[in-house]
């Protein structure tokens, strides 16, 4: 038997470091919300306006991930990730001081810029912590995977304590202490990869920046100003124009931004597909949840937080305790496959809320099934993505199963959000109406992880993974820093 290669020593701290990382860029997206009325009425943002403080960290984040990704294989994954964490940090200070809306929404930017740094790299420090240790491997993605579901609610929680017991600057500022400590510690345990010799394709980069900036923008304003808008339409064309340049761009470059060939590797395409539609469901699952429990059920942001914590707990064991083992024992496929499915069918138990129900009786068992769902499809889609594409080209794989993830969350909110408005969801004062929307949207969202999962059956290849003795071999040796 081989001698498995030399262990990172503190891999198991840098991975601490890493899950942070992933904590940390999801809350960003989730700890604004309570806080947006009193932003409103300090900065004078118009109604129409006050989504763009979260838009605007969407759009930078989605639109820049490729480019970092790309960053991060030329200058190396420990580099850029200290950097991202030094932008984010800047992004927070900046949002946090903000006097005037346009500083909020550059700051707000800034942030995004930080995350779409720090996530590639992230991932791809994971891949060479853990990449060649298989059973350590789905250890680290359980954590890793775990950390998103905990980063959306510890978001919630922590805007509604410190929108109530401070100032909401202080939703921004809270990173500034945490990108400090991981500035200071990244040096020490993170594993340093050589720059490699390449260009930066900046005409790849502008074309596919701007491309996927523009169609997140579109989406994302498509419920405002309507998707029978010529505008929309317009600014959506426009977008998927840019792509189609940077595609044309990249089929002609000696040192491409994305390899094109990379897209042959079996199974990238499908687990990237099986990662936009998970995100393209869940996303606006967990976003009309939230709503249902509080504009029909009456919950405060606090109370409704608390509502969700059971699913989170629920995702956190089934990433952390359960799904190594899953996938120790089974291959990829069947696992995503499964777990869209059944986060399909727990969507379709949610739509069957009532507007005079119950968070034990409407709620509690439908967000369990789901959680299951998004746990058993989430880490084996992740890995598989990641594990396709060739070691040097780790953040590029990284950074696209990033855009992957995130575009889809950006499509499915919007076209939920359109479909719940169409449905009733408008009439604030009516729990009825208010009830009607948010099913059409559980059932909209369903049939997108129905189609996922189908997708999924279909592109993706059955393939070998650790034997379940190998893996329980491994599983068994303590996890040491």
């Amino acid at each position: 038997m081989p001698t498995p290669p030399i262990a990172h020593p503190r891999r198991w701290t840098a991975l601490a470091l890493i899950a942070l990382a992933q904590f940390m860029v999801i809350m960003d997206t989730s700890i604004i919300g309570v806080a947006l009325p009193e932003m409103q009425g300090d900065l004078g943002f118009s109604q129409e306006n006050l989504s763009w403080v979260f838009n605007a960290y969407v759009v930078a984040f989605g639109g820049l991930l490729l480019l970092g990704g790309r960053l991060s294989d030329l200058f190396g994954a420990k580099r850029l990730f200290t950097v991202g964490w030094i932008v984010l940090a800047v992004g927070s200070l900046t949002a946090g001081i903000a006097g005037e809306v346009w500083v909020e929404l550059s700051g707000r930017a800034l942030q995004g810029i930080g995350a779409a740094l720090i996530a590639p790299s992230a991932l791809t420090l994971l891949m060479m912590l853990f990449g060649s240790r298989p059973a350590e491997l789905a250890k680290a993605f359980a954590l890793y995977g775990a950390a998103a579901p905990a980063g959306g609610t510890a978001g919630v929680f922590l805007g509604g304590v410190i929108t109530q017991y401070a100032s909401w600057p202080w939703v921004f500022y809270i990173n500034i202490p945490i990108a400090l400590i991981v500035l200071a510690i990244t040096p020490s345990v993170m594993p340093a990869a050589p720059a490699r010799r390449g260009s930066v394709d900046l005409a790849g980069a502008v074309t596919v920046t701007a491309g996927l900036a523009t169609a997140v923008y579109a989406v994302v304003r498509a419920p405002e100003t309507g998707w029978g808008s010529v505008r929309t339409w317009l600014v959506l064309l426009a977008g998927v124009a840019l792509i189609a340049a940077f595609i044309a761009i990249q089929s002609k470059r000696k040192e491409p931004l994305m390899r094109l060939a990379i897209w042959r590797a079996p199974n990238l395409a499908g687990a990237n597909i099986a990662q936009l539609l998970t995100a393209a469901a869940w996303i606006p699952m967990w976003f009309f949840l939230n709503l249902y429990l509080q504009q029909v059920l009456g919950l405060g942001a606090f109370a409704s937080g608390s509502a969700l914590l059971p699913m989170t707990v629920a995702i956190m064991i089934m990433m952390i305790v359960l799904a190594p083992r899953l996938i120790a024992r089974f291959s990829p496929k069947p696992l995503i496959v499964a777990g869209l499915f059944t986060l399909a069918v727990g969507m379709v138990w949610l739509s069957f809320a009532r507007a005079d129900g119950t968070f034990w009786v409407d709620v509690l068992p439908a967000s369990l099934l789901a959680a299951v769902g998004m746990s058993l499809a989430f880490i084996p889609s992740l890995g598989t993505a990641l594990s396709s594409a060739r070691p040097e080209e780790g953040g590029l794989a990284a950074g696209i199963v990033n855009t992957s993830y995130q575009v889809g969350s950006a499509l499915g909110l919007a076209a939920m959000t359109a479909l719940a408005a169409a449905h009733g969801a408008r009439q604030l004062d009516n729990p009825t109406a208010l009830t009607n929307g948010f099913s059409a949207a559980f059932l909209g969202a369903a049939a997108l992880a129905a189609a996922g999962a189908l997708a999924s059956l279909l592109t993706l290849r059955s393939s070998p993974t650790t034997s379940a003795s190998q893996a329980a071999e491994e599983a068994e040796t303590p996890a040491t820093a």
